[in-house]
């Protein structure tokens, strides 16, 4: 993160009015702004390392906003929030269910895009004060490192997997609603409680043995240990 600003913000919009506006607003709270107009750009920008937060229209040319999400959570763990001027459901699951962290729709007030970044800024660095490596059992987890291990041997997890699997290893015999998985995870409630319900269920397929992760009827799930 810049130690000259809030944080440095790269907004992606092929509108230059909309780049404008939102490089006015970030700029008064006191961010530091990048902003380009095509999804080639915004991977360039993504790949310099130096961005702590990117917000994304979803309709660019060339390389839509989607494709840029997926291509930056190959090495990136930055927060992402998907702008666009689609409001179906199915979009926003979309967009959230390929790594992005948020979602706004067109048209937006200027401040409620600025409380968003705040807030999503706010829970990734949460993340980075935790301890860098959590171990329950014979898993651990690499945060800086964004790898698992069980009994030594590497397990490759989505990163929605990864996040989840922090959260119940950061806080084992907790019991955790759906509601705060959500929360603590995707930061965002436009997913539903059955993604939350997906998720446990691909972390217990890879882990196997190694964890208990126990469903709670009617309240959600709790992280066993022997302890």
């Amino acid at each position: 993160m810049s130690t000259m600003s809030a944080g440095r913000i790269l907004v992606v919009d092929d509108e230059v009015s909309i780049r404008r506006l939102m490089r006015l607003y970030l700029t008064k709270a006191g961010f530091e702004v990048v902003d380009v107009g095509t999804g080639g750009e915004a991977l360039v920008a993504l790949r310099r390392g130096d961005i702590d937060l990117a917000i994304v229209d979803v309709m660019l040319p060339e390389v839509d906003g989607f494709e840029v999400v997926r291509r930056a959570r190959q090495s990136s763990a930055i927060p992402i929030i998907l702008l666009t001027a689609r409001g179906e459901e199915t979009s926003r699951v979309a967009g959230l269910e390929i790594g992005a962290d948020d979602y706004v729709v067109k048209p937006f007030l200027p401040h409620e895009v600025v409380a968003r970044v705040r807030s999503q800024l706010r829970r990734a660095r949460g993340f980075e004060s935790d301890p860098e490596v959590l171990r329950v059992g014979g898993v651990e987890l690499d945060r800086r490192a964004r790898c698992c291990t069980v009994g030594g041997t590497s397990v490759e997890l989505s990163r929605r997997e990864f996040d989840l699997l922090a959260a119940l290893l950061a806080n084992p015999r907790r019991a955790y609603t759906r509601e705060q998985l959500l929360d603590d995870v995707w930061g965002s409630r436009f997913v539903t409680g059955k993604t939350v319900d997906v998720h446990v269920v691909g972390l217990r397929r890879k882990l196997g043995d190694a964890l208990r992760i126990s469903t709670l009827r009617g309240v959600g799930y709790r992280l066993e240990t022997d302890d």
